[in-house]
């Protein structure tokens, strides 16, 4: 497991701003990936040689208003899920008083705390910002998330207060699977399904599941974990209340999980958060099955199977790849043909394709169909090697890495996927240049 910074304080001080230099993108702002459109809050990062996740929070502002009561709420949620806390203020406004609640708001948490003092972009406003020790806060750090000023000081400041160790996972001979979606849509009820035991709570209250449940289990001599959705490792009262920040809850069952069971309500129907979820598995190179759980509630025919799959395919177009289930948890209907689809997804996750074979496709693939010119260079592949599985990683040495237009990538995954059996698994290409 990865350590986690959330970073938090009122709205309007650069919080986002400086989530994104963190993060070296704009992606809370925008994503491009074909078929998924999400306000991302959470992504990984690395410092030096330290990884770490990181989460983006709404403003915390002192007011009775219900959506800024939400706003508070959602940023309780992020603080406990985090190692360290980065709580961002602005050196413009001086020290605001809604900034001593949330500081008081944070001491609760017993986590620790840096104080990061925003739009300072001129040493002439160093001297302002040492009134905001009087915060209370161990480390003061002064930084312009517009411009990059202070951000490495920052994030030495976040490192060293890492825990010493996370804690340990699964062996290899273990099959780590995380079931996840939105509130309610049966995942406690799959995970006693598949388990054959009602060995969690089952509840039609959202958010019921509040700790993170591993249950190790053995089925036709193959050892599983199965990881229900974490819930928060909250000590108060704490309330989900926008259903966007469910997605809080399945970051580390993702990290932790080689293999992704996404939760549909068949009866609501696709919401844009379960893409949302879908998509942080994809980003973290998952095996992914998507589930159509509450069959049993869904008046059909005979073609009610077959539009309910085409309408999948139209609404997770990034996930044509991925096999589709339909059964009932609560009814234990349709369950019996999920464990032959896991074994066969996560026999592709671990798939290793021999360098000859592999180089055969890629010629064959560009003889069939060369390459156009892109930034006025034509792609030229010298050698491709498969350098990981789980998720399977092929490195391919090219004359420019600028050369491969993302029409040509899409192309040669295609044409890998109609060679190989990878149902159900993303797979990495990497560009190197050949020196």
């Amino acid at each position: 497991m990865l350590p986690t910074v959330a970073i938090v304080g009122r709205p309007n001080v650069g919080k986002s701003t400086l989530f994104n230099r963190i993060v070296g993108d704009r992606i809370s702002i925008t994503d491009d990936t074909p078929g998924v459109t999400r306000d991302r809050i959470y992504a990984k990062a690395t410092w030096l040689t330290q990884k770490f996740n990181v989460i983006d929070t709404g403003g915390i502002e002192i007011s009775d208003a219900p959506f800024l009561a939400e706003i508070k709420a959602q940023a309780e949620i992020a603080i406990e899920e985090a190692d360290v806390v980065v709580f961002v203020t602005d050196v413009t406004s001086g020290v605001h008083p809604d900034d001593y609640v949330v500081m008081k708001i944070l001491n609760a948490s017993k986590k620790p705390i840096i104080v990061a003092v925003n739009k300072v972009d001129d040493r002439r406003l160093m001297d302002d910002t040492y009134e905001f020790f009087e915060l209370g806060a161990d480390d003061v750090v002064a930084v312009s998330s517009a411009h990059g000023i202070g951000i490495g000081d920052l994030l030495d400041k976040v490192a060293a207060r890492f825990p010493a160790s996370m804690p340990e996972d699964y062996s290899e001979e273990y099959t780590k699977l995380c079931v996840i979606g939105r509130p309610n849509v049966g995942k406690s009820s799959l995970v006693n399904a598949i388990l054959g035991d009602e060995r969690v709570i089952v509840s039609s209250i959202e958010g019921t599941t509040t700790d993170s449940i591993d249950t190790a289990f053995e089925k036709d001599g193959e050892k599983y974990v199965v990881i229900d959705t974490a819930g928060l490792r909250k000590r108060g009262k704490i309330f989900e209340s926008v259903e966007k920040y469910s997605v809080l809850r399945a970051m580390q069952a993702i990290e932790r999980a080689d293999l992704a069971i996404i939760v549909i309500d068949a009866i609501i129907g696709i919401q844009e958060q379960d893409k949302h979820i879908a998509g942080y598995a994809l980003d973290n190179g998952k095996a992914m099955i998507l589930v159509v759980n509450k069959w049993d509630a869904v008046e059909k025919d005979d073609h009610t199977m077959e539009e309910w799959t085409k309408l999948m395919r139209e609404e997770f177009q990034f996930l044509a790849y991925v096999p589709i289930v339909f059964l009932s948890a609560k009814k234990k209907t349709r369950v019996h043909l999920l464990f032959p689809v896991i074994r066969h997804v996560f026999e592709n996750f671990c798939r290793r394709v021999s360098t000859s074979v592999m180089n055969e496709v890629i010629t064959d693939a560009m003889m069939f169909f060369p390459p156009h010119e892109h930034h006025q260079v034509k792609l030229r592949v010298y050698y491709v090697t498969q350098v990981a599985a789980k998720c399977p990683t092929f490195v391919l040495f090219v004359n420019d890495t600028e050369a491969l237009h993302f029409s040509y990538q899409r192309y040669l995954e295609n044409r890998i996927r109609e060679a190989f059996d990878f149902e159900g698994t993303p797979i990495k290409l990497i560009l190197r240049k050949r020196e």
